[in-house]
């Protein structure tokens, strides 16, 4: 399904992606008709806007966090122009499989849309970096943030990204072990608490991103 309240790239993403042998049960141009047509039979994933109908703001994101709650088999595709900082942090910190945010205009080619679309249907994380660049400028927790290292800061920066500790462990060349070494010393330095209720690498990257 697609939301996106341009008709004329609506229309062109649901062109490509029929053309690509993909079906689109419905292409809407509002968050209301997006939520209602996914109640009515919820697709394998939904490609949406930030900014939508009626004030042109925040109605996309707020309907891609609904539907993260609603139906959380959907894979949800964040397409937008905008970062919209709240709630793309929100969607950073619920079960990031099958979720992404790409800016439209660093989008290079049909390719990588089109492959973004199938990581995300096929359960993975895609972020664009210069999304998590912006959220990650917003915040300046320094009083135990300074007290990261360089390295345990890298680690907490792929973690907002949704990787797991193997995943980091392969981008940094070095063995889990060592990344769960330094995931356990960033929970300890930003005080984290270790009840059974809380879970700390949800709060580090919250802490991480600010509220």
């Amino acid at each position: 399904m697609i939301a996106e309240d341009s008709a004329l790239l609506r229309v062109g993403l649901e062109r490509l992606l029929l053309d690509e042998g993909h079906e689109v049960s419905a292409a809407v141009g509002d968050a209301d008709a997006l939520l209602a047509a996914v109640a009515a039979g919820p697709p394998d994933i939904v490609v949406i806007d930030v900014r939508m109908p009626p004030s042109h703001t925040d109605e996309g994101l707020r309907a891609a966090l609904r539907l993260r709650h609603e139906h959380p088999a959907v894979g949800v595709l964040v397409l937008s122009q905008h970062v919209e900082q709240r709630y793309a942090a929100e969607l950073l910190a619920t079960d990031t499989r099958g979720v992404g945010y790409l800016l439209k205009d660093r989008v290079a080619r049909v390719e990588e849309f089109l492959s973004a679309l199938e990581r995300v249907h096929g359960g993975d994380t895609v972020f664009d970096p210069e999304v998590v660049r912006r959220l990650l400028a917003r915040t300046r927790h320094t009083d135990d943030l300074e007290l990261l290292t360089e390295r345990e800061r890298t680690v907490l920066t792929l973690m907002a990204q949704g990787c797991t500790n193997a995943a980091i462990a392969q981008q940094l060349f070095v063995s889990r072990s060592a990344v769960e070494k330094h995931v356990n010393a960033v929970f300890d330095k930003l005080r984290l608490p270790r009840d059974e209720g809380s879970n700390r690498r949800v709060l580090a990257v919250l802490r991480f991103l600010g509220s």
